[in-house]
């Protein structure tokens, strides 16, 4: 086998460069997950209700998601690092263009759908360019990457807050996107995806006796004949609900039981740790007790938090809640990836994963509608809480009887 190097460095070593190059590349991409901060400042700039001010969230999110199918299909011809660059100089623009807005309508036009698409071009490279090169440990290797995502709002909820403090929320949108748009297109430097068939030195796949062996191989068009597709998109579909909800609402629910603006800045990056522990946690568990188990086991947690933040309402609750939904919303992004491989291989995962993730938007969408819709008419965010716990009973019950492979209908 030919001498395959990374930077110089013999591959099974250079291939972690990926992981920590997608892991800053992530940061920079998750910074929509400190817009919550942003909410309260537009709300007083432009006078707007809740509902108003989460709509370049939701359409940020939403065009994030919708392009993943197209940009599996850029990465199949261009590879990773031309779709990459794509993707990051459209992220660059749509928050440079985001400053010079009038309105939170232009905002969202802006920043919500060139922002985002951005975002969904570039995202799905980096994990797709994991996957490939770690057969061996690709649940861990995922995870690590997309960890910057949700890491992201640790580093960027403190830099928001104080760059809107002192050149207010328009500027700080320039300011951000000038800085992502020269890190991106550098990082994208050196991506690319390994031979056909490359394997690290010792790798040795599991016998196809293992209903998840690595010799199944399906394109997007036998994907979505598969029970488990579909058991998959709509567990990955609450899940992000769950999220994403909390994620929208963190810091102005978090005034409702009684966390100042810098408190609940500060709260928004803690829950970020959680959201980056999430990643890794998952997928190394999706590895070990498979996808099936490892959804169980989140939607548990999803309806736990969610009725014991709508019982109690208590300050330290509602942060522990927050927490973790926040670290499930991190474990969807890296238990769907991971069983997307798993189920359906690495061959065509690009566009299957591209696919699969349509789901993250749909959970964006109901997420935001639903949350600020309650605020606005009750006055209060709470009144979601029950709902997203009915929502995980549902995800237990389908991930229990149909999120496996061991169906695939062949004809």
């Amino acid at each position: 086998m030919q001498d395959i190097r990374i930077l110089g460095i013999k591959a099974e070593s250079g291939r972690w460069f990926y992981v920590i190059f997608g892991l800053i590349i992530n940061i920079c991409l998750g910074a929509i997950y400190a817009f919550s901060i942003f909410r309260p400042p537009l709300e007083k700039l432009w006078d707007i209700t809740a509902t108003e001010s989460g709509l370049p969230f939701m359409i940020f999110l939403a065009m994030f998601a919708f392009a993943m199918p197209f940009a599996g299909n850029l990465m199949q011809k261009w590879g990773p690092k031309t779709t990459m660059f794509l993707g990051g100089i459209l992220v660059g623009i749509g928050w440079i263009a985001a400053s010079f807005s009038t309105n939170i309508n232009s905002l969202t036009l802006l920043y919500g759908v060139i922002g985002g698409t951005g975002v969904g071009i570039m995202y799905g490279a980096p994990i797709a360019t994991s996957a490939k090169w770690f057969p061996d440990k690709a649940g861990l290797a995922i995870g690590l990457t997309v960890g910057g995502f949700g890491l992201s709002a640790l580093i960027t909820a403190p830099i928001i807050k104080q760059l809107i403090g002192s050149v207010g929320p328009l500027s700080t949108f320039l300011y951000l996107g000038i800085a992502f748009l020269i890190i991106l297109i550098i990082l994208s430097i050196p991506y690319k995806f390994p031979p056909e068939g490359w394997k690290p030195a010792g790798f040795i796949a599991k016998t196809s006796s293992n209903p998840t062996s690595n010799n199944i191989e399906l394109d997007r068009e036998e994907m979505i004949k598969t029970n488990s597709f579909w058991a998959l998109w709509l567990t990955y579909t609450i899940g992000c609900f769950a999220g994403l909800m909390a994620i929208g609402i963190s810091a102005p629910a978090g005034k409702e039981v009684g966390l100042t603006h810098e408190m609940a800045a500060l709260a928004v990056s803690l829950y970020a740790i959680f959201n980056f522990l999430g990643r890794p946690f998952f997928g190394w568990l999706t590895d070990k007790i498979k996808p099936k188990a490892a959804a169980i086991l989140s939607f548990l947690i999803i309806g736990g938090a969610s009725l014991l933040i709508y019982g109690v309402r208590e300050k330290i609750i509602f942060i522990i809640g927050f927490c973790l939904l926040w670290l499930n919303l991190g474990g969807w992004l890296a238990i769907a990836p991971t069983a997307t491989k798993i189920f359906y291989g690495t061959k065509f995962y690009g566009k299957n994963y591209g696919l699969v993730f349509t789901a993250y938007g749909t959970g964006a969408i109901t997420g935001v509608l639903i949350s600020g819709q309650i605020k606005d008419l009750q006055g209060s965010y709470f009144s979601v809480f029950p709902f997203v716990a009915v929502c995980s009973l549902i995800g237990i019950i389908v991930a229990l009887f149909f999120l496996n492979n061991k169906k695939l209908n062949s004809n």
